[in-house]
């Protein structure tokens, strides 16, 4: 037989010039395994969150509302004495003033070093500091700012000898002002981390179409740029909140828990210090959990508004 009769015997059969189907044993083992891997993982994270998010959240529910008797609102409601009162106010207040700071600080630096005229050399370090700062907290950083800012720091004592006293002024940073500016070293470059990459999503020709229809630049910011940033600017806002809320290393090293806050209070109940009622620590908790639903909610809901310009 010729060779070229030999190549075309030796071909797969075709039918309507497709090549005949593999084999269902040709690559099934591996294929099969190659499948199973990215599920294995996928499962394993589903797992993960039902062993360390929402079995404990169901826990904490159970027990806020179980008393010696049953079904009980008494632990609910007890969060509406002074001191808890108090407790979600401190924190409540700490988590808007610090989120807030951190909005307003990295939406502006990240701006100006996005800005054409920006030099690259001052990108580069703030995008690497930022990178090292938003994850520098807990005791650490209380222990730098006390260095620092403290009644004795070294800033204090420079400021002392020029004639200007904070103290005296009525700063304090034992306070929830002076948790506000310790808790900005991280926030803001967090934020600037979050919104970075929404800046570069605004392209230059939607602002030179804004000039070229004679939109002024606040006109711009208003119709254009902040809608479009409006989500980005709405999600850090709430990761920030959500921080500075559940905070707890930074504020007890800082203020040695002289300040009540809900995850100070937390932390009394676990360690038996005050208040020892497990009752008591699962309702706060199941408080600053309703804290972070409504949150979420009203975050849910402007970040829809925002987009009702894109349709």
């Amino acid at each position: 037989m010729s060779q070229t009769g030999q190549t075309a015997s030796s071909a797969p059969t075709t039918f309507g010039g497709a090549s005949a189907p593999r084999s269902a044993g040709s690559g099934g083992f591996g294929a099969l395994v190659g499948r199973a891997i990215p599920w294995f993982f996928v499962v394993l994270f589903l797992v993960f969150v039902l062993a360390f998010l929402i079995a404990p959240t169901l826990v904490l529910v159970v027990k806020t509302f179980t008393g010696d008797h049953g079904f009980t609102l008494s632990y609910l409601t007890g969060l509406w004495d002074y001191q808890y009162r108090i407790a979600f106010q401190n924190s409540i207040i700490l988590g808007l003033a610090s989120a807030f700071t951190g909005l307003i600080g990295g939406f502006f630096i990240a701006y100006t070093s996005l800005q054409p005229g920006a030099p690259a050399w001052l990108r580069s370090i703030i995008t690497s500091f930022a990178a090292v700062a938003a994850n520098f907290a807990g005791v650490p950083l209380a222990f730098a700012f006390i260095s620092t800012l403290g009644s004795l720091g070294f800033v204090t004592i420079m400021l002392k000898h020029i004639g200007v006293d904070i103290y005296a002024m009525g700063f304090s940073l034992y306070s929830l002002t002076g948790m506000t500016v310790t808790f900005a070293y991280f926030q803001i470059p967090l934020m600037l981390i979050i919104i970075t990459p929404a800046i570069q999503g605004l392209r230059l020709q939607w602002r030179e179409a804004s000039e070229g229809l004679g939109a002024t630049s606040w006109q711009y910011w208003r119709l254009v740029g902040l809608p479009i940033l409006t989500p980005s600017l709405l999600g850090g806002f709430l990761l920030l909140f959500g921080s500075a809320f559940s905070a707890y290393a930074t504020p007890y090293a800082l203020t040695d828990g002289n300040i009540a806050l809900v995850t100070i209070d937390i932390s009394n109940v676990l360690s038996g210090n005050v208040m020892s009622d497990p009752q008591v620590g699962a309702a706060l908790s199941t408080g600053m959990i309703l804290v972070m639903t409504v949150v979420l909610a009203i975050y849910s809901i402007v970040s829809r508004y925002s987009a009702r310009w894109r349709r």
